[in-house]
């Protein structure tokens, strides 16, 4: 976190900030600011931080949050075992337990450069759509790798090889600030090894994707459709250069296309079916919305392995175990900002708005009134996301397609809790693949619409940028 700035530092920037006309004026902190969550923000910033159960919630419910947390935190087993709520998993897996990934519910980082251990961090594949595939790219989003599907599993239960596995190497640019300051940005290149199912399709796209922060999943559930759509502006009616869109995703309930919310590329509609999802993209383990082990054709000893499957049609992971880590990862709740009220942080909050980062980092919602748990109603929250897809230019394209989103685009992730990452999670690497090693870094990668807000920032002298981080880091 940075250092607060010198007063007459302070008093330089304030002279700075009102020569500006289109300078914000924030001279104090808003009412209700430091709750980022409502009343159900949690009042703690330590390395739990991101760990705690939303504050409104009752004693009786705390009970579902904690064995929704045991059935997140604890690994699965192979099948067949004494095990029996905990096993099947596998095939083909990238963990045991979703905290392998999401640590203390934090975010997770690329593996060093040269080590091929990647828990934190998962590769998504696909090809270029096809016209004769409408369905399929209806349905999953994507084209999937013929021989190796979606996603690429590093790990394997015995008799059945793994996938392959991923290395990361970069190479690195500077970006020079104004006053002369210049930054290192790196950018990474991918390695796929030990393909344990021959070559790959030729046209393959991969997209190396952290796990991002648990917190607040939701609240942000719960804003109305109809407020997150009120930002959309593909045509760029206001001619600021933001052309914010929502993703149209599949809904495996009801079987119809909704509004995405959540992933990277905003890919899934709601948390009980990105928890499906992961349950059988990261373990291998099955549901009533994802009943097939994420195997291909082509994976014989796959398609062989045993599972865990109940009697019936009872799949590895229960209904009821899917409704309680749903309700667990509901309500992880936000922490509360820190400093809202310091100068230095209000001279950055200023900062922020004169460059134009809350067009897509939006503040502030109000959650609906009927949603799908009473805590989370009616709540003022101030994710700083929009929840729409940006364009964030070529430099960090994946050059694959998701849904409606291209390669370019990326959801705006929220930025509650973001100055917490290095106290919850050990490090502070930032973006959908971690390349940004501090916020900073991460600024400076913004492109496509985000390119003035980017341009703006590099006039920003010493001062400047400390108060944008200390700004950044309150949140």
């Amino acid at each position: 976190m940075s250092s607060p700035l010198s007063r007459f530092a302070l008093l330089l920037l304030t002279l700075a900030l009102a020569a500006c006309d289109d300078a914000a004026r924030f001279t104090q902190a808003e009412p209700g600011e430091a709750l980022s969550g409502g009343q159900a923000t949690v009042l703690r910033n330590d390395r739990n931080a991101f760990s705690l159960p939303s504050a409104n919630l009752s004693a009786e419910r705390r009970l579902d949050f904690a064995v929704g947390n045991s059935f997140f935190r604890n690994p699965w087993v192979i099948a067949p075992s004494t095990t029996t709520a905990r096993d099947g998993l596998g095939p083909l897996f990238n963990t045991t337990a979703c905290q392998n990934c999401h640590v203390r519910d934090g975010r997770g980082h690329p593996p060093e450069p040269g080590d091929s251990n990647a828990v934190g961090m998962l590769v998504r594949l696909s090809i270029p759509d096809q016209p004769y595939l409408a369905k399929v790219i209806e349905r999953l989003g994507v084209v999937p790798e013929p021989v190796y599907g979606t996603q690429l599993q590093d790990m394997a239960i015995p008799g059945v090889a793994p996938e392959g596995k991923v290395r990361v190497s970069y190479s690195t640019q500077t970006v020079t600030f104004k006053d002369g300051h210049t930054v290192q940005l790196r950018r990474p290149s991918l390695d796929i090894t030990q393909l344990g199912y021959g070559p790959m399709h030729p046209d393959t796209r991969f997209s190396a994707r952290v796990a991002p922060p648990m917190i607040g999943l939701g609240l942000l559930e719960a804003i109305p459709e109809a407020a997150i759509l009120a930002n959309e502006d593909p045509d760029d009616r206001n001619h600021d250069g933001i052309r914010g869109r929502a993703n149209r995703v599949w809904d495996d309930a009801q079987g119809k296309t909704v509004v995405g919310r959540f992933g990277w590329k905003a890919g899934q509609p709601n948390v009980n079916q990105q928890n499906a999802h992961a349950f059988v993209g990261d373990m291998g383990l099955t549901s009533t919305l994802q009943p097939k082990d994420d195997c291909t054709a082509a994976q014989v000893d796959c398609l062989a392995a045993p599972n865990g499957n109940g009697e019936g049609n009872e799949k590895e992971v229960s209904d009821n175990i899917l409704r309680l880590v749903t309700f667990y990862t509901r309500n992880l709740g936000v922490p509360a900002r820190r400093d809202v009220d310091a100068p230095h942080v209000l001279a950055g909050k200023n900062l922020f708005f004169q460059a134009g980062c809350q067009a897509c980092h939006v503040p502030q919602f109000t959650t609906a009134a009927n949603t799908a748990q009473a805590e989370l109603a009616s709540q003022v929250i101030r994710p700083y996301s929009d929840l729409l897809l940006h364009d964030m230019g070529p430099g960090l394209s994946d050059e694959r397609t998701e849904f409606s989103a291209n390669g370019q685009d990326w959801r705006t992730p929220p930025l509650w809790g973001i100055g917490l990452t290095e106290a919850v999670s050990g490090h502070t690497q930032f973006l959908h693949d971690g390349r940004a090693r501090n916020l900073l870094e991460a600024v400076l990668w913004h492109g496509g619409e985000a390119q003035r807000a980017r341009d703006h920032v590099l006039t920003f002298n010493a001062e400047q940028r400390a108060a944008l981080l200390a700004f950044l880091n309150s949140l």
